[in-house]
């Protein structure tokens, strides 16, 4: 066996855990347990749901979406962090994800224990990481800041696992205020303490990867359930929705993260690290949380492709899409692009993501889904024109 030392670009000891820019393995292993995290709360919201189904799903997917932004930022600003080091941080903050995903169904019932001792165990981990920096490099943040972060927040959430519902639930709301608003304060006054050390490629990539994982949970969603019916009509409506979500993908990846590499590096040589700090970690939760409430509307209409839709999927459907393009319009708008490049995409997609609405309580799923495909080739060609259009 090849000592460490020995092995190209390894230094000793496990050298560093990755390239300049690049995300390890082990960063996509810790990813594969959002996959089921984002189908145990995408169950929620398939059917009919009312708006306290689509509460309690954005209310538990943003827990997890602030840990994963969270395991994702301090690795970015971990570089040299060993690949064995990355490892066992990777499996252990798997297993704490994994516990999450476990007892999301029932985290507003009899797992709420269960629920809050496992993102009590994923801030140990995120501490442990934080403290590493904070030793190993100079103008780190001190050591007090991080220990309010996430030592203070972990007591928070361990000891609301003791206690009932009503009372841990403010609980969990208070830790994360007090993460989010630490972050943003930090961001702003404080950039040097870490934010201001960014690699923009890996956060590029990593967000570009976590929606990957997202539009694949949509794509299982509707292979999962085209397969339990495997009728004409169930194939059709699922056929639909499949070219649904290759057209998001299709925009997102040709398009958006061009605009997001760009838009990132403009932002850190302005110094606007309040901007990477929205653009990063808030904005792209708003369109994973659209591209997921959007596979349940698919899922519900393959199951009853001539009906309308219930009222509860047609707004997931319709609205899914208008917060994928609203999403997608703030952040480009952010980085630096006009609204005169914007607003003849944006308007025309959300306004017309917001029809499919009360369409859908008088179209069967199908031909709505077909609509919906024929909004998506519109924007698509569009995009593809404009792309293609010679720049003055």
């Amino acid at each position: 066996m090849p000592r460490s030392d020995d092995v190209p670009g390894r230094a000793p000891g496990g050298g560093p855990a990755r390239e300049a820019g690049r995300v390890h393995w082990m960063e996509l292993l810790f990813d594969l347990v959002f996959v089921a995290f984002v189908g145990q709360l995408a169950h929620g919201i398939h059917g009919d749901p009312g708006w306290s189904d689509i509460g309690t799903f954005i209310l538990l997917f943003f827990p997890a979406w602030w840990a994963w932004v969270n395991i994702v930022s301090v690795v970015n600003l971990l570089p040299g962090l060993t690949a064995r080091g990355l490892g066992v941080a990777m499996l252990t903050a798997m297993a704490a994800a994994g516990a999450m995903a476990a007892a999301a169904p029932e985290a507003f019932g009899e797992r709420a224990w269960a629920f809050s001792v496992a993102n009590a165990a994923l801030r140990l981990v995120l501490l442990t990481l934080w403290l590493h920096r904070q030793r190993n490099l100079l103008g780190a943040a001190p050591s007090w800041r991080i220990w309010l972060y996430n030592g203070g927040t972990a007591v928070l959430w361990l000891v609301a696992a003791f206690l009932p519902l009503e009372t841990a639930a403010i609980l969990w709301a208070v830790a994360i205020l007090v993460e989010v608003v630490m972050v943003t304060v930090s961001a702003r006054r404080q950039p040097a303490a870490g934010i201001a050390d960014i690699n923009v490629e890996h956060a590029a990539e990593r967000l570009g990867l976590f929606v990957v994982i997202v539009l694949g949970e949509s794509v299982f969603t509707i292979v999962t359930r085209v397969s339990a019916l495997w009728g004409p009509a169930a194939r059709l409506t699922g056929a639909l929705g499949f070219v649904m979500v290759a057209l998001l993908g299709w925009t997102f990846f040709q398009y958006g993260m061009g605009t997001l590499s760009e838009g990132l590096h403009r932002l850190a040589l302005r110094r606007d690290f309040g901007g990477v700090v929205l653009t990063t970690l808030f904005m792209p939760f708003l369109l994973v949380v659209g591209v997921t409430a959007m596979a349940g509307a698919i899922a519900t209409a393959i199951g009853a492709p001539f009906a309308p839709l219930p009222i509860g999927s047609g707004a997931t459907l319709g609205g899914g899409l208008a917060l994928f393009y609203l999403t997608n319009a703030i952040v480009s708008l952010r980085y630096g692009q006009s609204t005169r490049a914007v607003l003849p995409w944006s308007i025309p997609a959300v306004a017309g993501s917001l029809l499919l609405v009360p369409t859908s309580a008088v179209v069967p799923a199908a031909p709505l889904l077909g609509a919906s495909v024929a909004l998506l080739l519109v924007l698509t060609v569009f995009a593809e024109l404009r792309a293609r259009a010679p720049r003055h």
